[in-house]
């Protein structure tokens, strides 16, 4: 497994040049297979600054086991494959659009946890362009497979799945939506507690999460990984490398064949297994509005409503986390955003600062290694 030392990384801050040329009112965006990259200097940033920085990210190694030994212990029986072995800590900074700093194996494909929540707030937001979901309709005017038939459920909106906050009763994939049961959910699982109303109540419940994938698949009558391919990732030129794993037991029928439905996480195994390039790309579209090189792939008003805190979440939109308070993202922007995974893995994005980075498997919050590069920016 490459791990690109300090050394190796400082020429590339120092000598990268673009090879791309672009107006100052036209948003750079990379075509598939490549990614422009700038020097510091050319975009008037501190390199030393920047190098330390970056020395700073290299330092903060998750205590997440290498080999993944941890997983049951900490998640719960798995339900789903996992690899044999993770990347170390690696990560991308994006600045106006360029790469100005690159460092570990960025090109490792791994699983990127609750990452994945994001991802799926992204093909909720194609299925919003599309019409086939309006998000305060409840789901079940749509999705007619039995899960939300009860009463309780019946209320659940999609905009209480994207925000957390269906209090879904029920159970799915062999998981109840309960996360009673050590051995069922691990160091996560809950104690009892009463449900309360559909839209009153947050919490973050992967099962539910799985709930809200599959009810996508049936709107969308195709695999959500489908969907996320030909419709967000082809588009942006993200690589063919990334796989979202379903669990062994989490396959349907549609139109007459198994479809496997994914999840939200790898928490019980599988999930999205992605390299930081795509993930970049991901939070580089976000910080576009959703548009992508003159093509509105997210509607503007799904992308401003998707990062509005929802009133009972802790600083939460539509599955990312914000910073509206400033205390998910200590020391940045109020509208600083970030999709968090286990790991600990991140795409951080900053619009002030036209800025995305992605930082995969540190220990800390992912604000310590921001704050640092913005601090190399030019003032």
């Amino acid at each position: 497994m490459l791990i690109l030392s300090l050394a190796a990384v400082l020429p590339a801050l120092a000598g990268c040049a673009t090879s791309a040329s672009t107006s100052p009112s036209a948003p750079y965006f990379p075509p598939a297979g490549e990614w422009a990259r700038k020097s510091p200097a050319e975009l008037g940033i501190d390199p030393k600054a920047l190098a330390a920085a970056v020395q700073f990210a290299q330092s903060r190694e998750t205590t997440r086991a290498v080999d993944f030994s941890d997983q049951e212990a900490t998640f719960g029986s798995r339900l789903g494959s996992m690899p044999t072995e993770r990347a170390r800590t690696n990560g991308l900074v994006i600045y106006k659009g360029y790469v100005v700093a690159e460092f570990g194996d960025t090109r490792f494909v791994d699983p990127t946890y609750s990452v994945a929540k994001s991802v799926l707030a992204t093909v909720a937001g194609v299925a919003v362009r599309d019409g086939r979901i309006a998000v305060d309709e409840p789901v079940g005017k749509r999705v007619t497979d039995g899960g939300y038939a009860s009463a309780r459920n019946a209320q659940v909106t999609w905009k209480q799945h994207l925000q957390q906050e269906t209090e879904w009763e029920g159970s799915l994939w062999g998981k109840n939506a309960d996360f009673i049961g050590k051995e069922a959910f691990g160091a996560g699982e809950r104690k009892p507690r009463a449900l309360q109303a559909p839209g009153s109540f947050y919490e973050y419940n992967d099962v539910r999460i799985n709930r809200f994938a599959l009810s996508l698949l049936r709107v969308f009558d195709q695999p959500v990984p489908q969907v996320f391919q030909q419709q967000v990732m082809d588009p942006i030129g993200a690589s063919n490398s990334w796989k979202w794993v379903p669990y062994h037991n989490s396959y349907v029928e549609l139109n007459g064949k198994q479809a496997p439905s994914v999840s939200g996480g790898t928490r019980w195994g599988g999930g999205m297994w992605i390299n930081s390039w795509d993930m970049a790309r991901l939070g580089y579209l976000w910080l576009r509005g959703g548009a992508w090189d003159g093509k509105q792939i997210l509607p503007p008003s799904y992308v401003k409503d998707a990062l509005t805190p929802s009133v009972h979440g802790p600083d939460y939109g539509y599955l990312w986390w914000l910073n509206t308070k400033g205390k998910n993202l200590p020391g940045l922007p109020s509208n600083a955003y970030a999709a968090l995974g286990a790991g600990s893995n991140t795409v951080l994005v900053s619009p002030d600062h036209d800025l995305v980075i992605v930082w995969r498997w540190h220990a800390g919050n992912a604000a310590e290694f921001a704050n640092k590069v913005i601090a190399s920016l030019p003032r």
